[in-house]
């Protein structure tokens, strides 16, 4: 089976769908904690809203990181964090001190 040969406008539409997907699910999936995505998959909500502030810059798009911040949480980044953020546990914190960065 062969891709499906895309134009850059189908394609950038696929991807906008994609990603508003994986936000919906991190937003339904607050039980998941950034650095257990950190750890697991070397990216968290914190990376995603720095690279949608990225790609709005190079768009000449100015976004602030609060701002950015908030499209992907869906509420300030501080109400999050108390209604959702745990204490990490000392496994997660050496994992993440071992494997940040790479």
């Amino acid at each position: 089976m062969s891709n499906p040969v895309l134009n850059e406008a189908t394609t950038e539409k696929l991807e906008a769908a994609a990603f508003r997907a994986l936000v919906a699910h991190l937003r339904q999936r607050a039980d998941v904690q950034n650095i257990d995505m950190m750890n697991l998959a070397g990216f968290c909500r914190n990376c995603l809203s720095r690279w949608y502030r990225e790609a709005a810059e190079g768009m000449g798009v100015a976004l602030t990181d609060s701002q950015a911040r908030e499209m992907i949480y869906g509420m300030p980044y501080k109400d999050w964090q108390v209604r959702y953020q745990t204490q990490a546990s000392p496994e997660a914190l050496a994992k993440f001190k071992q494997t940040a960065g790479h």
